[in-house]
């Protein structure tokens, strides 16, 4: 009896002494748990506070240096840039100073009109993307005279078709000109030649319904070639506009023995290229546009040109700016 007594002792003591090392165990476990938890937390409170001060900086960044705004003169130079070397401006191709003045038309001393008086703006030498981009940058309604493709600008007629509304700036002989364009209209061309010509345009042009001359200071103030051409002109279904290069043109006795409207610019906007010139002129034609209700300005896709009507667009709202076919 005495032997089973001893081993009962033993195996008590075993199963205390087990007990405490599991307890132990547990102790050691959670308090390793409590200091991984801590110092977890510590690093993602550091992390989270990182993130948030890099948010703050950048957000300060965006609020104190704001994108400086791109201005028009910028955005005209970089479209225009490739012109400048290429591009020889027409607008120089008159005669007479006298040009300056518009068409003498009647008028009452007192006009009272119901709506805004029209202006129309047609700028000439149309012919390349870059010109087209500039123009359009204005968002102003102006009409655009594109010249007929050549070598150089084999494009001009692809580009005019996504337009609503264009013109033609058809070239026409002059008296002084040197950078004359292929295929221009002679005083000595039959009839069979120039509406031949006419005919190429409106293929090329099909929407065209009006036309102005590019040059054409000796062919507009020649009555035979100037009936040629309004004969041909009809028989496509296009009018003509004077662009009035030469105070000698014919084009009123012509288009009044057809029994049309004489049509003609009123103002030249860039005949000297300096922008306070031109910004005068536009005001000029803006002026006469109140004292008459309608007027026609014809410019050039030059920068100056281009800066001047941006830049009066304040003037401009004084008008309804039309295309040419709502001024008649």
């Amino acid at each position: 009896m005495a032997k089973r007594k001893k081993r009962t002792k033993k195996k008590t003591g075993s199963t205390f002494l087990k007990y405490i090392a599991w307890i132990l165990a547990i102790i050691a476990l959670v308090l390793t748990s409590l200091i991984i938890g801590y110092f977890l937390g510590t690093n993602h409170a550091k992390t989270k506070t990182i993130v948030k001060e890099k948010v703050i900086v950048k957000e300060k960044k965006i609020t104190k240096i704001p994108k400086p705004p791109v201005s028009v003169n910028k955005r005209l130079k970089e479209v225009l840039k490739k012109e400048t070397k290429t591009y020889i401006s027409a607008a120089h191709e008159i005669d007479d100073e006298a040009l300056a003045n518009p068409p003498k038309v009647k008028t009452k001393k007192v006009n009272v009109y119901m709506s805004k008086p029209k202006l129309a703006i047609i700028i000439d030498d149309v012919s390349t993307a870059s010109q087209v981009r500039a123009i359009k940058s204005l968002h102003l309604t102006v009409t655009m005279s594109f010249l007929p493709p050549r070598a150089a600008r084999p494009n001009s007629a692809k580009l005019a078709s996504h337009e609503k509304f264009y013109m033609v700036h058809l070239p026409m002989e002059a008296m002084h000109f040197s950078a004359e364009e292929p295929h221009t209209l002679r005083i000595h061309d039959s009839q069979q030649k120039i509406s031949a010509k006419i005919k190429d345009i409106k293929k090329l042009f099909p929407r065209v319904t009006y036309i102005n001359n590019h040059t054409g200071s000796k062919f507009t103030a020649n009555e035979i070639a100037m009936n040629r051409l309004i004969y041909a002109l009809n028989a496509n279904g296009i009018r003509f506009i004077d662009s009035r290069t030469t105070a000698k043109t014919m084009a009123p006795k012509v288009l009044k023995n057809f029994g049309l409207k004489y049509v003609a610019r009123d103002v030249f906007l860039d005949h000297h290229m300096d922008k306070p010139y031109i910004l005068k002129q536009i005001k000029e034609a803006i002026a006469l546009a109140k004292r008459r209700g309608h007027a026609i300005a014809i410019g050039h896709p030059h920068k100056n040109t281009l800066q001047a009507l941006y830049e009066s667009k304040a003037l401009l709202k004084d008008v309804e700016l039309v295309q040419v076919n709502r001024v008649y």
